[in-house]
């Protein structure tokens, strides 16, 4: 089916779903890789859903695909790892998101090699939607942003975290810190769609949740299967961009030599092999790319491509649990950095650093990780996000705090403008 300008669709198409009390709006903003399937995703309206505690998340997500076995949407929070390992989130949350949410939309509209198809409802859903007028993006917000830790303090985690790097219980960690403002009032779709505009990525995304709101503007693929393959897409190495081209093309370079960097993005990748082979039919495990370079409007990113065959005695949902929570946000070994991170950082993550994405009929899915992305909960007006980056014995600790504000440089033009 044809229609309109594509983007003046989406955005229409988008401010119907928000009418809903749960949607999800998943875009690749025409990013081609060989995985994405799909332009866009939008599912709207619950025919059913789930909503879990840590537990007995993964089961219950398993009998509720088994039972439907039809499209489902969700997310997952990166404290599921309670659930995997004998781990504990003890630090401050101001928000209430469930640890898993999946729904099965009532709606379901897809777009695909320039074709809009509606998969699950009544056709007539598209003439209302190309009904509906949109103006302009609501006016500029202005929030005051917090940080959750001062320079300070970010640069005395890091030298905690290297000596434990020097006693040999990590090679690496995420450390991550929080950006927050109280009494908070924005207009969600006006906030993603500015997001969206300023910084385009792949895995970008828009989750309601009844009052919690993901808006996510993340360029990471956690997982994604395709028949019998799974796919992982780290990534470690982050490089600024320029408008001077000849200085960009120095930076790309830069970075795609970085000894520093490289030695950052193997040992995720290494940490990944390992997950995957949880899952993998022997043998099957492979790099596929390794240190690929692909530029973003605010960045590079050093990203690498990891797979194996699924084991056919492995359910699919077992598999995203052997692989969760994702190397890139945790470190080496994943147990003992994920007990330090927990020690060092001063906030929960929540569903910062997890993952969302969908699932088709067939068992085949794909999940981001929930990086570059606007936390918010209208009822009580709290709007939050994290940023990371990996620490390892090499690192300079003033830098890695340089380079957590340039991934948060996105969001932050969109908050304070």
């Amino acid at each position: 089916m044809k229609v309109g300008p594509i983007e003046l669709f989406k955005h229409k198409a988008l401010t119907w779903a928000d009418g809903f009390d749960v949607c999800c709006y998943l875009d690749s903003n025409d990013y081609k890789d060989l995985y994405g399937e799909y332009d866009f995703l939008i599912a709207a309206g619950v025919d059913d859903e789930l909503n879990c505690k840590v537990g007995n998340a993964f089961e219950s997500w398993k009998d509720f695909y088994e039972q439907h076995k039809n499209w489902m949407f969700g997310f997952l929070s990166y404290d599921l790892k309670n659930e995997i390992e004998n781990l504990d989130s003890l630090n401050p949350d101001q928000h209430d998101f469930p640890d898993l949410f999946f729904f099965v939309p009532k709606y379901l509209i897809v777009g695909k090699a320039g074709e809009i198809q509606v998969i699950i409802g009544d056709q007539d859903i598209i003439q209302d939607i190309e009904e509906i007028k949109v103006g302009d993006l609501a006016g500029n917000v202005y929030l005051s942003i917090e940080k959750r830790m001062t320079r300070e303090t970010y640069l005395k985690a890091v030298l905690e975290m290297q000596e434990h790097i020097l006693r040999g219980d990590i090679y690496e960690a995420n450390l991550c810190q929080e950006f927050f403002s109280t009494h908070a009032t924005i207009d969600p779709v006006s906030v993603y769609l500015k997001l969206k505009e300023l910084s385009p990525t792949p895995f970008s995304g828009y989750f309601k949740q009844h009052h919690n709101y993901i808006l996510s503007a993340t360029p990471e693929r956690f997982l994604c299967k395709r028949g019998a393959k799974l796919i992982s897409q780290p990534i470690k190495g982050t490089a600024k961009r320029s408008l001077d081209p000849a200085v960009d093309e120095q930076n790309k370079l830069a970075l795609q030599s970085n000894a520093k960097e490289q030695a950052e993005n193997v040992m995720i990748v290494d940490l990944v092999r390992n997950d995957l082979s949880k899952s993998a039919v022997k043998g099957s495990v492979k790099v596929e790319e390794l240190f690929g370079i692909y530029g973003f409007p605010q960045v590079y990113q050093m990203i690498s491509t990891v797979s194996c065959n699924l084991d056919p005695e492995i359910h699919f949902i077992d598999a995203i649990k052997n692989a969760f929570p994702m190397g890139s946000m945790t470190g080496a070994p994943k147990l003992s950095a994920m007990q330090l991170i927990e020690v060092v950082e001063h906030s929960k993550r929540s569903v910062y650093s997890g993952a969302m994405g969908y699932i088709d009929p067939s068992g085949d899915f794909d999940l981001n990780v929930i990086i570059r992305s606007v936390l918010y909960n209208s009822d009580i007006e709290y709007l939050s996000f994290q940023v990371g980056g990996a620490i390892t014995y090499a690192a300079e600790a003033a830098k890695e705090y340089e380079e957590c504000l340039l991934k948060a440089s996105a969001i932050l033009q969109t908050l304070e403008k």
